[in-house]
This record gives C-alpha cells, sequence and structure tokens, in this order.
C-alpha cells in the first residue's frame, strides 16, 4: 500500500491554483483523500491528503514547479490515511458573533469542549469594519453530552458578550 501525506499550501489567493495542484498530483500518479480548503483574509490554503508510490522529496519535487509559478508555499508531512472511518457525524450547528477582541476562540472552544463538544470543523470570518470589528465563528461538531449541555455552555458565554445560536443537525441512516 502506497503511503499517504498531508499537504499543506499556502499563498495570495488567484483563480486556478486547486485546478494547477491537482492536475500536477494526477499526472504524478497520486490519489486525494480528504481535503479542506479556504480563503482567509486574502490568501488560500489547502490542506490534502495524497497517496502515492514517491517518496516525500519526489513528491516535492514533482509539486514545486508549480508551487514556484504560483507563489506559493508547501510542506508534507507522513500521516496515516485513517480513511473509511467510523466516525460520528456533526450533530450541531454553533454560530457564534460579537465584537471582535482577543481570545475568542480560545474562550468559546473551551467552553464548548468542557460541555462536550467534539468540534469537527470550525471556520471563522471578520466582519464589520475597522471601527467596529465582529468576529463570527461557524463551527460544526458531535454533541457527546448533549444539546443541553450546549446550551448551558453557551448561555454562560452571552454574559460575554457573545450572541450565539445552536441548531440541531438531522442526521439520516441509510
Amino acid at each position: 500500500m502506497n503511503p499517504w501525506y498531508m499537504l499543506t499550501v499556502v499563498g495570495q489567493d488567484r483563480p486556478g491554483i486547486v485546478a494547477r495542484l491537482t492536475d500536477v498530483l494526477y499526472a504524478g500518479g497520486c490519489n486525494l483523500g480528504e481535503a479542506s480548503m479556504i480563503r482567509l483574509g486574502g490568501n488560500f490554503t489547502i490542506m490534502l491528503m495524497v497517496q502515492g508510490a514517491l517518496p516525500p522529496a519526489q513528491l516535492e519535487a514533482l509539486m514545486q514547479p508549480v508551487v514556484d509559478a504560483l507563489c506559493l508555499r508547501l510542506h508534507i508531512d507522513p500521516i496515516d490515511g485513517a480513511l473509511y472511518q467510523q466516525r460520528e457525524p456533526p450533530d450541531v450547528r454553533i454560530t457564534v458573533h460579537g465584537a471582535d477582541r482577543a481570545g475568542i476562540v480560545a474562550r468559546v472552544t473551551g467552553a464548548l469542549a468542557e460541555a462536550g463538544l467534539d468540534i469537527l470543523d470550525l471556520a471563522s470570518e471578520v466582519a464589520g469594519n475597522e471601527q467596529k470589528p465582529i468576529y463570527v465563528m461557524y463551527i460544526d461538531g458531535y454533541a457527546r453530552r448533549g444539546v443541553d449541555a450546549l446550551q448551558a455552555a453557551l448561555a454562560t458565554l452571552s454574559h460575554d458578550g457573545f450572541v450565539a445560536r445552536l441548531e440541531p443537525i438531522q442526521t439520516i441512516s441509510c
């Protein structure tokens, strides 16, 4: 079985990054696993599971022409692929927003972790303007101790000036 690698690529956002990166990986005989791609503050980042017969140095050499042409930075780590695992699907979606200030993510995720939330996906953005910035977080997770425990944690956050909304996600079994 060929080894798995986690490729992390970061750089200024521009059209065609995903197409060019995945094309060179396909041409190099690599299989793709799970991926996360996002634009953050005008920058693009991708974390991509890649499986192939190439050792890390050859994988880097394969990617380097595209990375250089697009002025990107590349990092490669060997990983355990661990695809097709039995894992709990997200059963809650939480949206939190408040005046932007240091410590929001630590405070919110700490309270939710203590209440039994396994965070499966977290995205955030800064909205508003420079005079009144607003920090917004979108969290999908699995409520190990149920929704009531998370609601209680979110209620304590409202005392700190955060507005939070929890929505159950209905999962369908096949």
